[in-house]
């Protein structure tokens, strides 16, 4: 069970849908890291078993449990399993995070000892989804969602477009609330060494005009059109990161590395961050950790990434390859003096509106308000 501790550090269960690398994953090791830093008490439940991301989530003191879900074979059991943590540990809230979490951890806690004690914070982390391009299962379990979305506490949202979105989708709450993610400025940043070494290690000339794309290959993330910009962009040399991406090794120019775990240097090693997703995206963690390292941004206008980048990128119409290959090429010809302001602003918009330490307060403000 948890410790009793001061009012101003709540005890949370952070439920999850699973700890593999992706966007949701990484703010949430990010806030309860940094919450277990200050002393609270924080457990982390994963409705799916393992993931790349568990260890660093122990190694930072933080307890994790998995629920081993198959996502073909619903288990009963699993419910289970999660009612009795909650009756064990009985947590001030419990703070799930996407679509399948949300729903369960909502009804375990009906079904728990804590149904009246416990707040319920649910966290929806994308913004206009193509639910047609997934699973029955997935839109079943929204549906499920949208009825239930009037009993957590709050609601809150990654970005401003999914709070608009989800709400013309039926969701209804007294409390919906927007916390937009963060960026580790301190780990994130330029660094000249690692952009000098990589180039060597990658054979990429040091003069190169180098773009990087970070998303795993998904269809909301369009890689498709990336590559058809690409097509117009013979000079340019292009860094894909994220699992599935070694599908993209496709000649001398072109660079394939898969799930990476050294993404801030890479970062470093480029001039430019690019963000093309074609539907989906909340608040692009890619986009901002780019930033953070001081590289201007070209991004498809879906979810809140013009709000992101203000004036430190520029914002092309999704599913365009001619708007984006444009938008990419304004940067190749652009006289060094221009770049480097954009460079300057994108990081210091980074600090000044996206902090780690930001993001952290938001929560915990949010987190006394409901207890």
């Amino acid at each position: 069970m948890f410790e009793t501790l001061p009012e101003s550090l709540p005890s949370v269960m952070y439920i999850i849908s699973s700890l593999d690398v992706g966007g949701a994953e990484k703010q949430l090791l990010l806030l309860a890291s940094e919450r277990k830093k200050k002393g609270a008490d924080v457990i982390v439940v994963s409705l799916k078993k393992d993931g790349a991301l568990r260890s660093q989530f122990q190694s930072n003191g933080i307890d994790v449990y998995d629920l081993g879900i198959n996502r073909s074979i619903p288990n009963p059991l699993t419910l289970i399993r999660l009612v009795r943590l909650i009756n064990k540990y009985k947590p001030k809230i419990i703070h799930s995070w996407m679509y399948h979490a949300d729903l369960l951890a909502t009804i375990a806690l009906s079904m728990s000892r804590r149904k009246n004690l416990t707040s319920l914070v649910w966290s929806v982390r994308c913004s206009n989804m193509d639910f047609s391009r997934y699973s029955i299962m997935l839109r079943c379990v929204v549906w499920c969602c949208i009825k239930m979305s009037g009993i957590p506490n709050c609601i809150t949202f990654n970005s401003f477009a999914g709070a608009e979105i989800h709400q013309s989708l039926g969701y209804k709450n007294r409390y919906l609330k927007v916390i937009g993610n963060g960026v580790n400025t301190e780990l994130f940043k330029p660094n000249s060494l690692m952009r000098k070494k990589n180039r060597e290690l990658l054979n990429i000339p040091s003069n190169a005009f180098v773009i990087i794309n970070i998303a795993r290959v998904d269809p909301m993330k369009d890689h498709k059109n990336l590559l058809l910009a690409l097509d117009k962009l013979p000079e340019v040399y292009t860094i894909f990161i994220g699992l599935g991406t070694e599908q993209f090794n496709l000649g001398s120019q072109m660079y394939g590395l898969g799930r990476r775990s050294d993404i801030n240097t890479l970062l470093a090693t480029s001039d430019l961050i690019v963000s093309c997703s074609a539907f989906g995206e909340g608040s692009s963690n890619a986009l901002m950790e780019g930033m953070a390292c001081g590289l201007p941004a070209v991004a498809t206008d879906i979810g809140d990434s013009a709000y992101i980048m203000g004036k430190a990128g520029k914002i092309v119409e999704a599913r365009n390859p001619e708007k984006l290959s444009s938008a990419i090429q304004e940067f190749l010809l652009m006289p060094e003096s221009e770049i480097k302001s954009y460079k300057i602003a994108a990081r210091e918009r980074m600090i000044k509106m996206f902090s780690l330490n930001q993001l952290v307060e938001n929560y915990e403000q949010l987190y006394l308000s409901i207890i």
